[in-house]
C-alpha cells in the first residue's frame, strides 16, 4: 500500500511541476513566437524563380 502511494507522488510530482513551468514565458519564448509570426506571413517562404521552375518540371513530368 505505502509503495503505491509513494509511486503515485513521484509520478505526479514532476507532472504538476512541468505544468507550473508552461506559464512563465521567458526570452527563448517570444522570440520562437516571433519566429511563427514572421513564417506565418509568408515572408520567409515566397515563391520564387527556382519554386516556380520546379513546379513545371513537376507539371511536365506528371508528378
Amino acid at each position: 500500500m505505502l509503495r503505491k502511494t509513494l509511486f503515485g507522488i513521484a509520478l505526479i510530482l514532476p507532472l504538476a511541476g512541468g505544468l507550473a513551468a508552461c506559464d512563465d514565458e521567458g526570452p527563448m519564448e517570444e522570440a520562437g513566437e516571433e519566429l511563427d509570426q514572421a513564417t506565418d506571413q509568408g515572408s520567409m517562404f515566397d515563391d520564387g524563380p527556382a519554386e516556380e521552375m520546379g513546379e513545371d518540371v513537376d507539371d511536365a513530368t506528371g508528378n
